[in-house]
């Protein structure tokens, strides 16, 4: 007869059983199929694309920006007076520093980068925009289109232009 003291033994005779059992449980599964429970996405092959995204595949290529028109100065006209009198000019007006857009919600790196092309570099300027302006600066934005509307970017302006941080951090959150 088999001895069944031996230790090992019993192992082996236990992993024996333990194999035989996983196998009649892996067959048993395998022969009842299951219905799929899985329903694609948007983005899985085959389904319909985003619309939100086909927007922006569908949309020109952004607008070359043209130098803005400086027109000439006026000619001084000559005052009749005794005695020329000559006064030196005020020195011109240092450019205003350009402020951070960072700050304002929905403003983002590449937008940072295209508002000083169109002329556009402080809190003041933007919160100074007319529905007019936002509808020109719309169609210089390209892909970019609707976000000073959609994310409130002159309500916003006019709270960071005051310095009204506790203003904006009530109505938009966080700075």
């Amino acid at each position: 007869m088999i001895d069944l003291s031996n230790p090992n033994l019993l192992i082996f005779a236990g992993a024996l059983v333990f194999g035989l059992l996983l196998v009649w449980y892996l067959f048993s599964r395998a022969s009842a199929p299951r219905a799929r429970s899985y329903k694609p996405d948007v983005l899985d092959e085959g389904a319909a694309p985003a619309a939100r995204n086909q927007a922006l595949i569908d949309a020109p290529p952004a607008a070359q920006v043209e130098p803005p028109v400086v027109a000439p100065a006026p000619e001084p006209v000559p005052v009749a007076a005794p005695a020329p009198v000559v006064v030196a000019a005020p020195p011109p007006p240092a450019p205003a520093a350009a402020d951070d857009l960072g700050r304002i919600k929905g403003l983002g790196p590449k937008l940072q980068k295209l508002l000083p092309d169109l002329g556009i570099s402080t809190f003041a300027q933007i919160a100074a925009l007319t529905e007019a302006d936002l509808a020109a600066l719309d169609s210089k934005l390209g892909a970019f289109a609707g976000r000073p509307a959609k994310d409130n970017w002159v309500e916003q302006a006019k709270f960071l232009a005051a310095g009204d941080t506790a203003g904006f951090e009530g109505k938009f959150g966080k700075v």
